[in-house]
C-alpha cells in the first residue's frame, strides 16, 4: 500500500508578473519618445495660442494612443496564448489511457509518467521508479542529480527535509535518468517551488548597486558609476535602445537619429525666417520637424510581428523568442535530425537476421501498428549472402509457431521484446494502441507477430510456461547508444536472471564475446565480426536502421542497483542477431529540401543511424545527389562522414575541408555543437533541430534553435521556435514566413521614410516662397502634414505588414543580416521615391500658384483665409491632394519592390487586369487606400474644416493637375523599377537560382562535382587525412 499525503487543489501556475497589463500598455503608449515629440508639438501649439493646430495635434495624439493601445494589447494577448501553446506538457494516465496534456491541466490525483528530459510538472509521490534520477538544483541547490526510491516511506517524526525525500519528485525539476510514475499531490503555488516563488514576490530592483572591492569597501566613485548606469538604463529604456528585438532597437536608433534631423530642420526654418517669433513661423518649424518623425513605425512593426506569429501557428510553428522572427529569413544552413523530422517517425521492422536460423522479412505493410496485418516470410540465407547472389532464393511463408519454438529464435524474441519499454495492445473496439518510442514500438509490433509481446511475457497466462519480471534497467543513452535490462525468469522448476542488450550495432558488438549460431554459442572472432558487419551493411544499404540484439545469463546478486555501473552489465554478451527497421521519408521532405536549395539554403542531416542508412535516406529526400559517382571519392569522404571521423579532426582540419559534411551518421550531441561552430566559422547562419536533453547545447549554440513538439521540455526551453508536427516542411514554412515578414517590414519602412523625405524636402524648399512681409508660405499646412503622417499613411503601412509573400520569396538567397532592412536598394529607393514625390508636389504648387494664379502669395496666408490668399489656399489643397495620392499609390507600388505594379504576377494570362486582382487580394491594404481616397473629399470640401483647420480651400480645375501628377508619379515609379530590373538582370545574374522548376539534381549539387574536379589535386592529401571508420 502506498501512502499519499492529503491532496490539495490550487491554481496551477506559479505567480508571475500578472500577464498582460492594460495599464502598463497604456502608459507605454503615452510615455515613449515618439509620442512625447507629438505632445511637445501640441504644447508649443497651445503656447502660441494656435488653438486649431493644437486641437488637431491633441486629437491625433489621442487617436494614436487609442489605436496603439488596442493593437499592442491584442499583440500581447497573442504572445501570451503562444507562450501557453509552447508551455511544458506532461504524460498523464487517465482512465487507463496515456494522454499528453499541458501542465496547467494537471490536477491532484493524476498519475504522471516521467522519462529522461521531462520537466516535472507538479509535486509527485512516486510509486514506481527505474534508475530514476532528477536534477533538483533549482529547488535544493544540490549540484548532482538525486536518485529516487519509490519504496521508501518516511514517518512524520522523521522530519525529512525536501532534499531528503527521495520518494518524491518536485515540480520544475528535470529528469536526468531513468523513468518513473507518481501521483500528483500539489500543483501551482502548493508545490515546494511555488512556496519559494510566493516568498520571493516583489519587483526586481531597477537601480544598479555599487560594486565593492575585494576587501568589501565600496569607494565613492562606485556610487557615481552605479547612479550613472541606472540613469542610462532608464533613458535607454525610455528611448527603446535596450529593449525589444534587434530590429526594434535598430528602428529606435533610427527614430532618435531622425529626431535630431528634425531639430536641425526646425532650426533651418527659423533661421530662414530670421528667427522671427511669429506664431506662423514657429508652427512651420514644428511642422517641418514633425515631417521627419516616423510616428507609426514602431507600432506597425509590433503589429506585423504579432500577426506573423499568428500565421506561423497556423503553419505548425510556435515562436518562443521574438528575435527568431527576424533571424529566420537569414538562415543559410539547416542541420536537421532524420527520425520523425525528415522521416515519418513510424518505424516498422522490415528484416531480422538471426544467424542461428535465417532472415525474416515483413512484407505488404499496410498498418504499421497492427501485428496481424502483414505477411512474414523466411529465407535460410543471410542478407549479405542474398545480396551477393545473382538469383537469390525468394523468401517463403513459414509456420510461425514452429519457428518461435526454436531456441535461437526464442532467445532473440525474448531479448527484443523485454529490452524494450513500448507497449502494443488491442482495445475493446479492435483498434491497436501503441505507446513508447517509435523504434521500440516497431520492434514490439514485430515480436507481437510471434506472440512474444512484452505484456504477454510478463503475465502468468502466456504460453511459454515462464513469467518474466524486471529487476533493473539501464536506459538508452545517446552517448553509449545502447540500452540494457535485467529480467528474472520464473517457471515451475527454477528462477533465473538474464541480461538483455539492444543498441547500435558497433556498440553492441563491443560488448559481445560470443555469437549464437547453428552450432551453438561460439567465440565471436574477428572473422565472424566482419560477417556481421557485412550483413549490417547489406541491411543499411536498403535504407534500414539496424540494431543489434544480445543477451547473457546473469549470476551476480546486487542489493542496490542505483549506483551499480552499467559497464558491468554490458559486457560478455552473446550476439543473437540484427534487426532492420524502416522509417519511410515524409512525402513532403523531398519537395521541401528542393525548395531549400532554390532558396540558397544548404541542408545537413545529423542522425544517429548507420552511415549506409543515412546515405540511402539522404539520397531519397534530395540532401545528397543520386549520382554520387560524379563526386570524387576523396571529396565524397567529406560529404558523408560519421561522428567519429568528424570528431577526430581538429578545428583547423575541419576548416580546411572543401565543404562541411552534408550527412553525419552516428551523430552524438557534442558533434552537433562542433558542426554549428564549424558553420559559424564559415560565416553561415545556422538553424539546428533537436528534441532530447542532450540537444540543448547545440540548440543554444545555433542562431535559431528548433525544438520538436514531441521533444523534451528542456529542449523546448532552449529553442527559439517549436514545431508542433515535428515536420521538416514546417521549418521551411517558418523560413518562408520569416522572409515574408522581413520583406514586409522593409516595404513599410521604405514607405514611411520615403514619405518623410518627400514632406521634408517639400517644406524646406518651400522656404523660398515668401509673402510680402518676408515670411515663408506653407506649401503644406501643419495639420495636413500630421494627417498624412498619422492617418493617411498609418493604415496602408499596417496593410503592407500583412501582405502575402511575393512569388520569388523562396527563390532568392538569404538576406544579409548585417545590413538588415536598410539595404543599398532600400536606401536608394527611399531617396528616389522621396525626391520624385517632392518634385511633383512642388511642381503642382508652382503650377497652380504661378502658372494659373499669377504668383500672388498674399500676406498672412499661413493662418488666415482671404480673397488675397485664395490662390495660395487652392495651391496648398492641390499639393496636399497630390501628396496624399502619392502616399497611397506608393503603398501599392511597394507590394513588389522590383516588378511592375501592372505585372506583379509574371505568369498570369490576365495581361491588362492582373493589377486589379493583385491590389484587391491585399484586402487590408486595398481598403486602407480606399479610405485614404474617400477622406480627401470631406477634408477639401467641408467649409470651416477645409479653410480653418487644414488651411486650404476647395478646388475644381486643379483636379486636372492632380491627375497629371498622379500619371507622372506612376510613370516615374515604373521607370525606376524598370531600370532596377535591367540592372539586376545584367549585374546580379547569380542572385536567383536558374530554372527553379527543374529537378535540382544538377542545380543543387553541380558545385560539388565542379569542386571535385578542382580539389582532386589540391585537397587529395588533406582529404586523405579523414580517418576511415569501419562500421
Amino acid at each position: 500500500m502506498i501512502w499519499l499525503p492529503t491532496l490539495t487543489d490550487d491554481p496551477h501556475g506559479i505567480i508571475d508578473d500578472g500577464g498582460t497589463s492594460a495599464l502598463r500598455i497604456l502608459v507605454k503608449q503615452i510615455v515613449n519618445a515618439m509620442m512625447l515629440v507629438l505632445i511637445l508639438a501640441m504644447a508649443v501649439s497651445f503656447s502660441i495660442k494656435d488653438w486649431i493646430a493644437s486641437g488637431v495635434v491633441a486629437a491625433v495624439v489621442a487617436i494614436n494612443i487609442i489605436v496603439g493601445f488596442f493593437q499592442e494589447y491584442a499583440a500581447e494577448k497573442t504572445m501570451e496564448s503562444l507562450r501557453s501553446l509552447s508551455s511544458p506538457t506532461a504524460s498523464v494516465i487517465r482512465h487507463g489511457t496515456t494522454k499528453v496534456v499541458p501542465t496547467a491541466e494537471i490536477v491532484p490525483g493524476d498519475v504522471i509518467e516521467l522519462r529522461v528530459g521531462d520537466t516535472i510538472p507538479a509535486d509527485l509521490r512516486l510509486f514506481e521508479c527505474m534508475n530514476f534520477e532528477a536534477d533538483e538544483a533549482l529547488l535544493t541547490g544540490e549540484s548532482l542529480p538525486v536518485s529516487k526510491d519509490a519504496n521508501i516511506i518516511f514517518k512524520e517524526a522523521d522530519q525529512a527535509g525536501v532534499g531528503d525525500r527521495i520518494n518524491m519528485a518536485y515540480s520544475s525539476s528535470v529528469v536526468t535518468k531513468g523513468r518513473a510514475k507518481g501521483y500528483v499531490i500539489g500543483t501551482g503555488m502548493t508545490t515546494e517551488i511555488g512556496r519559494i516563488a510566493q516568498s520571493l514576490q516583489g519587483r526586481k530592483s531597477r537601480v544598479r548597486k555599487p560594486v565593492a572591492k575585494e576587501s568589501g569597501h565600496i569607494p565613492w566613485h562606485a556610487y557615481i558609476r552605479a547612479g550613472g548606469g541606472t540613469v542610462k538604463d532608464h533613458v535607454f529604456k525610455f528611448l527603446g535602445l535596450n529593449v525589444g528585438t534587434p530590429l526594434q532597437r535598430k528602428l529606435s536608433k533610427l527614430a532618435l537619429f531622425l529626431f535630431a534631423i528634425a531639430v536641425i530642420f526646425a532650426i533651418v526654418v527659423l533661421g530662414a525666417n530670421k528667427f522671427s517669433n511669429n506664431s506662423d513661423v514657429i508652427i512651420y518649424a514644428v511642422a517641418t520637424g514633425l515631417s521627419m518623425i516616423p510616428a507609426s513605425l514602431v507600432v506597425v512593426l509590433t503589429i506585423t510581428m504579432s500577426m506573423g506569429t499568428k500565421r506561423m501557428v497556423k503553419r505548425n510553428v510556435i515562436v518562443r523568442q521574438m528575435n527568431a522572427l527576424e533571424s529566420l529569413g537569414g538562415i543559410t544552413n539547416i542541420c536537421s535530425d532524420k527520425t520523425g523530422t525528415i522521416t515519418q517517425g513510424k518505424m516498422v521492422v522490415k528484416r531480422a537476421w538471426i544467424p542461428a536460423s535465417g532472415t525474416y522479412t515483413v512484407e505488404n505493410i499496410s498498418e504499421p501498428f497492427n501485428p496481424t496485418s502483414s505477411q512474414v516470410t523466411f529465407a535460410s540465407i543471410s542478407p549479405a549472402a542474398s545480396e551477393s547472389m545473382e538469383h537469390p532464393p525468394k523468401p517463403i511463408p513459414f509456420n510461425i509457431s514452429e519457428h518461435s519454438s526454436r531456441h535461437p529464435v526464442q532467445s532473440f524474441l525474448h531479448a527484443a521484446s523485454l529490452c524494450n519499454l513500448a507497449t502494443v495492445h488491442q482495445n475493446e473496439e479492435g483498434e491497436w494502441i501503441v505507446r513508447g518510442d517509435p523504434t521500440e514500438i516497431g520492434i514490439q509490433v514485430f515480436v507481437s507477430r510471434f506472440d512474444y509481446s512484452r505484456e504477454h511475457l510478463m503475465t502468468q497466462s502466456n504460453n511459454t510456461g515462464s513469467t518474466w519480471s524486471q529487476v533493473a534497467e539501464f536506459p538508452f543513452d545517446s552517448d553509449v547508444k545502447r540500452m540494457s535490462v535485467i529480467f528474472r525468469k520464473k517457471d515451475e522448476k527454477q528462477h533465473s536472471e538474464v541480461a538483455f542488450l539492444k543498441g547500435a550495432v558497433e556498440r553492441v558488438l563491443e560488448a559481445c564475446i560470443l555469437m549464437k549460431t547453428e552450432e551453438g554459442d561460439v567465440e565471436f572472432t574477428e572473422e565472424r565480426r566482419e560477417k556481421v558487419l557485412e550483413n549490417m551493411e547489406a541491411l543499411a544499404a536498403e535504407g534500414l536502421r539496424v540494431l543489434a540484439i544480445a543477451s547473457r545469463p546473469w549470476k551476480e546478486i546486487v542489493d542496490d542497483w542505483r549506483d551499480y555501473p552499467r559497464a558491468n552489465v554490458e559486457k560478455d554478451m552473446v550476439l543473437l542477431g540484427l534487426i532492420g527497421l524502416y522509417d519511410p521519408p515524409r512525402p513532403e521532405s523531398l519537395p521541401s529540401i528542393k525548395k531549400c536549395h532554390r532558396a540558397g539554403i544548404t541542408v545537413h542531416m545529423l542522425t544517429g543511424d548507420h552511415k549506409a542508412t543515412a546515405q540511402a535516406i539522404a539520397q531519397q529526400v534530395g540532401i545528397l545527389p543520386k549520382a554520387l559517382y560524379k563526386i570524387s571519392p576523396a571529396l565524397l569522404r567529406a560529404v558523408i562522414m560519421t561522428a567519429t571521423e568528424f570528431d577526430r579532426l581538429s578545428d583547423e582540419e575541419v576548416d580546411e575541408l572543401p565543404i562541411l559534411p552534408l550527412v553525419i551518421a552516428r551523430c552524438a550531441p557534442q558533434t552537433k555543437v562542433r558542426m554549428v561552430n564549424a558553420l559559424h566559422r564559415r560565416k553561415c547562419f545556422v538553424a539546428m533541430t533537436g528534441d532530447g536533453v542532450n540537444d540543448s547545447p547545440s540548440l543554444k549554440q545555433a542562431d535559431v534553435g528548433i525544438a520538436m513538439g514531441t521533444g523534451s521540455d528542456v529542449a523546448k526551453s532552449a529553442a527559439d521556435i517549436v514545431l508542433t508536427d515535428d515536420n521538416f516542411a514546417s521549418i521551411l514554412n517558418a523560413i518562408e514566413e520569416g522572409r515574408r515578414m522581413f520583406d514586409n517590414i522593409k516595404k513599410f519602412v521604405l514607405h514611411v521614410l520615403a514619405e518623410n523625405i518627400a514632406q521634408a524636402c517639400t517644406l524646406l524648399i518651400g522656404l523660398a516662397f515668401k509673402d510680402s512681409s518676408g515670411l515663408s508660405v506653407f506649401p503644406l499646412a501643419p495639420v495636413e502634414i500630421l494627417w498624412i503622417i498619422l492617418i493617411t499613411s498609418g493604415l496602408p503601412d499596417m496593410g503592407l505588414g500583412m501582405l502575402d509573400a511575393t512569388p520569388d520569396v523562396m527563390t532568392r538567397p538569404p538576406h544579409d543580416r548585417k545590413r538588415g532592412v536598410f539595404t543599398n536598394e532600400v536606401l536608394l529607393d527611399m531617396v528616389v521615391y522621396g525626391l520624385w514625390m517632392s518634385a511633383l508636389c512642388l511642381s503642382s504648387f508652382v503650377l497652380v500658384l504661378y502658372g494659373f494664379g499669377g504668383g500672388n502669395l498674399g500676406k498672412g496666408c499661413n493662418s488666415t483665409f482671404s480673397e488675397e490668399c485664395r490662390t495660395v489656399y487652392r495651391a496648398r489643397a492641390t499639393t496636399f491632394t497630390c501628396l496624399t495620392w502619392f502616399a497611397l499609390f506608393l503603398a501599392w507600388e511597394m507590394i513588389d519592390l522590383r516588378r511592375s505594379f501592372f505585372r506583379m504576377k509574371p505568369n498570369s494570362t490576365k495581361y491588362f487586369t492582373q493589377w486589379a486582382y493583385d491590389i484587391y487580394n491585399a484586402r487590408f491594404l486595398f481598403w486602407a487606400v480606399i479610405v485614404g481616397f474617400v477622406t480627401i473629399f470631406p477634408i477639401i470640401y467641408i467649409p470651416t474644416l477645409s479653410d480653418k483647420v487644414f488651411g486650404h480651400t476647395w478646388i475644381s480645375w486643379e483636379w486636372g493637375v492632380v491627375f497629371v501628377e498622379a500619371f507622372l508619379f506612376f510613370l516615374g515609379a515604373e521607370a525606376w523599377k524598370f531600370a532596377k530590373r535591367v540592372y539586376y538582370r545584367h549585374h546580379l545574374k547569380d542572385e536567383m537560382v536558374h530554372d527553379p522548376e527543374e529537378d535540382l539534381e544538377m542545380g543543387a549539387f553541380s558545385r560539388y562535382t565542379t569542386m571535385a574536379m578542382a580539389t582532386i589535386g589540391l585537397n587529395e592529401k588533406h582529404l586523405a587525412r579523414i580517418p576511415q571508420q569501419t562500421e
